[in-house]
C-alpha cells in the first residue's frame, strides 16, 4: 500500500483526465441540448461552429445526433476510467491529510471525496441507462456496444436521474475546487502538490 505525501502517478493522471472529461461533458451537454431537433443530415460537422476543425462522418447525421453520440461516447469512456480509478484507489492508500487541518476540515474533506466518487459512478451510470432504454442504444465512437431497448418511461426516468446527478456532481466539484483555493491561498499548505502532474 502506498503511504507517501503524494498520490501515485496513475492516480494523478486519472484524476486530471476524469476531471477534465467531466467538465467537458457538462459543457457538451449544455451545448447539445440547445441544438434544435430535426434539421438536415450532413456528413461534415464544423466542430462547435468555430471554423477551426471539421469532422467527416461516415454516415450522414444531424448536428444534434452527432453531439449526442459524442456525449455518450465520452461519457462511456469516463465510466470506464472511473472504474479504473476506483480499483486503483482501493489498491493504493491515499496520502494522509496535513496535520495542520482541523478535525472538521478532515471530516468534510473525506465526506466530499466519498460523495465525489459516488456521483462519478452515478452520473455516467444513469447516462448509460438512459442510452440503454432509448431506441438508439450506445455506439462508442461508432462501435456498437449496447442495443436500444426503446422504453420511453424508463428512459425519461433515467434522463431526470442523470440531470439530477449532474447537478449534484457539479456542486461537489465546485466545493472541491473552492477547498483547493482555500488551501493554496489562505492556508498555504501546498496541498495541491499531492495531485500535481509535476514533481
Amino acid at each position: 500500500m502506498n503511504n507517501t505525501i503524494r498520490y501515485t502517478k496513475v492516480a494523478v493522471i486519472l484524476h486530471w483526465l476524469i476531471g477534465i472529461a467531466i467538465l467537458a461533458l457538462f459543457a457538451l451537454g449544455w451545448y447539445m441540448n440547445e441544438l434544435p431537433k430535426g434539421g438536415d443530415k450532413i456528413t461534415n460537422i464544423d466542430l462547435f461552429d468555430l471554423g477551426l476543425y471539421s469532422i467527416h462522418l461516415a454516415e450522414a447525421a444531424t448536428s444534434r445526433t452527432f453531439y449526442f453520440n459524442l456525449h455518450k461516447s465520452i461519457g462511456f469512456t469516463v465510466f470506464l476510467l472511473v472504474g479504473l480509478r476506483l480499483y486503483w484507489r482501493l489498491m493504493h492508500r491515499p496520502p494522509a491529510l496535513p496535520d495542520s487541518m482541523k478535525r472538521w476540515e478532515k471530516v468534510l474533506a473525506h465526506g466530499t471525496h466519498h460523495l465525489l466518487y459516488l456521483m462519478m459512478v452515478v452520473m455516467p451510470a444513469t447516462g448509460l441507462l438512459t442510452t440503454l432504454y432509448s431506441k438508439y442504444g450506445l455506439h462508442w465512437f461508432s462501435v456498437p456496444v449496447l442495443p436500444g431497448l426503446d422504453n420511453a418511461g424508463l428512459r425519461d426516468f433515467f434522463v431526470d436521474a442523470h440531470e439530477l446527478s449532474a447537478t449534484i456532481l457539479i456542486l461537489l466539484i465546485g466545493l472541491h475546487i473552492a477547498a483547493v483555493f482555500k488551501h493554496q491561498l489562505i492556508d498555504k499548505d501546498n496541498i495541491l502538490k499531492r495531485m500535481s502532474l509535476f514533481q
